[in-house]
């Protein structure tokens, strides 16, 4: 795709372009899918087959390991999809969004809604195959092939909400929270009516800086600036009465949303307090840490001057901080009597934790020099080097190395 240069001259061209473009792409992504379904080991092997691939496909192995599962899906519960990636015409992106809708179903549903899609999209307007059109049209095929599940699949989906932070460039992060539809739209439009009412009021901020704003006041517990509006959070449920009175359980709608089972419309009409909360207690806090050598734990001190030392986990691809690592022992404190020292002590993520004594996989790790060589299965060697925290000024450094003939012997 590099290697060539699209010359454009009108809209003709343009349009041409863009097909020959989204084909390209489509098509590429196919053949990264046919490569990873092929070389798949199964599920008891593709962490290490993730971490090995990593490097070589300039991925993180997380994000490997989620493409191999996505390859593997679409060759087991969609072969529709994936061959209307090989004929150019849906994107590893759009094969991923009807993936994700279609999840929670058995491979024979899937399958099902997979035939049933291939048919629609077979006359379809070029507008359905917009990612987020696609992934709405896909829900109401899972709706209809398994009308009983919906409710189930919902509960599902709602249990593994989370909270999520993604540090990004220019001192910038994100925050997302992944909440029930009607919950998140509550958030949104009372945030959203805070800042619209900051702005009538002369803020000379953009509305998308006071909706950040505003949120990280709220999380923070500090004072916005303004009182909620009323009706701030007003979001529409759009139910037949039928459904309402329980007499059918089709029809829910959430507004800006799409579908959504009758059961959870049924609880946002009745319940004004649908926000759940919960409450997360650290059962370690507390609890005595031996101080020494002799034991396996290292001591409080000694694991916040490894994380303060390291910052990150100390594979060279992994960039998980330190403070959400392990701290690990590089020669192992059971089968090789290795000392629980700062010495010996390195911050390793869980995954990697695990993976460091799997067949095929070598780390050596050198505390003083900050540097970390993993040799995978594949027999490629990655070499990663701790940069500082400050970067060193030459002409110190130059300045400290010159002994001070007035200054004793450091003895």
């Amino acid at each position: 795709m590099f290697g060539s240069v699209l010359c454009v001259t009108g809209s003709g061209d343009i349009v041409a372009a863009a097909q020959a473009v989204r084909v390209r792409r489509a098509q590429v992504d196919a053949a990264e899918v046919e490569f990873l379904a092929s070389v798949d080991t199964g599920p008891a092997g593709r962490r290490g087959l993730a971490e090995a691939l990593a490097p070589e496909l300039r991925l993180s192995a997380r994000e490997v390991e989620t493409r191999i599962q996505v390859a593997v899906d679409l060759r087991r519960r969609m072969p529709g999809v994936l061959a209307a990636m090989r004929a150019g015409l849906m994107d590893g992106y759009g094969a991923r969004r009807v993936l994700q809708v279609t999840a929670p179903l058995s491979d024979e549903h899937a399958r099902q809604v997979d035939a049933l899609l291939a048919d629609k999209l077979a006359d379809a307007a070029v507008s359905t195959w917009q990612p987020v059109n696609m992934a709405r049209c896909v829900a109401r095929l899972v709706e209809q092939v398994d009308p009983g599940g919906h409710a189930a699949r919902a509960r599902q989906a709602n249990a593994g909400r989370r909270v999520e932070l993604q540090h990004g460039e220019h001192a910038q992060s994100r925050l997302t929270v992944d909440l029930r539809s009607e919950v998140a739209s509550a958030c949104y439009a009372r945030v959203d009516a805070m800042a619209r009412r900051l702005r009538r009021h002369g803020e000379t901020r953009t509305l998308d800086q006071l909706r950040a704003d505003v949120t990280a006041d709220l999380l923070l517990g500090n004072d916005p600036g303004v009182t909620v509006p009323e009706a701030a959070a007003l979001v529409y449920v759009h139910l037949p009465v039928d459904a309402a009175l329980t007499m059918s359980d089709a029809g829910c709608e959430l507004d800006g949303y799409g579908p959504i089972p009758a059961p959870v419309a049924r609880e946002i009409m009745t319940n004004p307090h649908s926000t759940l909360r919960t409450v997360l207690c650290d059962p370690a806090t507390g609890d005595p840490v031996d101080l020494g050598r002799t034991r396996r734990r290292p001591s409080a001190a000694m694991r916040e001057l490894v994380r303060v030392r390291d910052r990150e986990c100390t594979v060279p691809w992994c960039h998980r901080p330190a403070r959400h690592c392990d701290i690990d022992h590089q020669a192992e404190w059971a089968a090789h009597h290795g000392p629980t020292s700062v010495a010996n002590t390195a911050p390793r993520c869980r995954r990697h934790h695990r993976l460091k004594n799997a067949p095929g996989w070598t780390a050596r790790h050198n505390p003083a020099r900050g540097t970390t060589a993993i040799t995978t299965p594949t027999g490629a060697t990655y070499t990663g080097r701790r940069t500082p925290i400050l970067t060193p000024n030459s002409t110190s450094t130059a300045a400290r190395s010159r002994p001070d003939p007035n200054e004793p012997p450091p003895f």
